[in-house]
């Protein structure tokens, strides 16, 4: 389905499909996320050299490095859970976790409508809690452990903020349900 493209789902109910798959999400994730990450970088670099970034790579094994990268990933996704939990609070069961096999990519999944404003805090979370907040600490601690976690993580956040623009045009109580298996949503066309 094509970005915009409406469809019928549960009888007469139209929905416009905001979804992409995961490889426009990893490319907006570079186009939309990569100047943010790569300004932030130059940035600690240009404040504190590259000596943190070469102790902290020096001193941690790739077994540590693995559990990180596997533990944040697993909280970027329970954080998308907490977000629509928070915010829209759906029945019991309709929000899971997952692992997409096919690509490799876990997933958190919503199968109760919601508004726009719930789907959308659901879908910062994750980049601002564990992207941007630990990154900023890095930044101005000089530490290089928050910080590149928080690089990582914000960079992670590309696909959600592929979301976030392409939901900026639609009113925040508009009724969405998260796509079933692809990255986004589909919109209710109201009458």
């Amino acid at each position: 389905m094509i970005e915009g493209e409406t469809q019928l789902l549960e009888g007469e109910q139209q929905f416009e499909d905001r979804s992409f798959s995961a490889l426009a999400a990893n490319v907006a994730a570079l186009l939309i996320i990569g100047p943010v990450v790569v300004a932030a970088f130059a940035g600690f670099v240009a404040l504190y050299g590259w000596q943190p970034l070469f102790d902290l790579v020096a001193s941690t094994s790739l077994l540590v490095i693995v559990l990180v990268i596997a533990v944040g990933t697993l909280v970027h996704e329970l954080l998308h859970v907490a977000g629509w939990r928070y915010a829209a609070n759906p029945p019991p069961g309709t929000v899971r976790l997952g692992f997409a096999w096919r690509i490799l990519t876990p997933y958190a999944h919503c199968s109760a409508p919601m508004t726009v404003r719930a789907y959308r805090i659901g879908a910062v979370a994750p980049g601002v809690l564990i992207g941007l907040l630990p990154l900023g600490v890095g930044l101005l601690m000089g530490n290089a452990a928050p910080f590149l976690f928080g690089l990582l993580f914000t960079l992670a956040a590309g696909g959600d903020a592929l979301i976030l623009w392409v939901l900026r045009d639609v009113a925040g109580d508009q009724i969405v349900r998260d796509h079933p298996t692809r990255a986004g949503c589909l919109v209710e066309i109201t009458r």
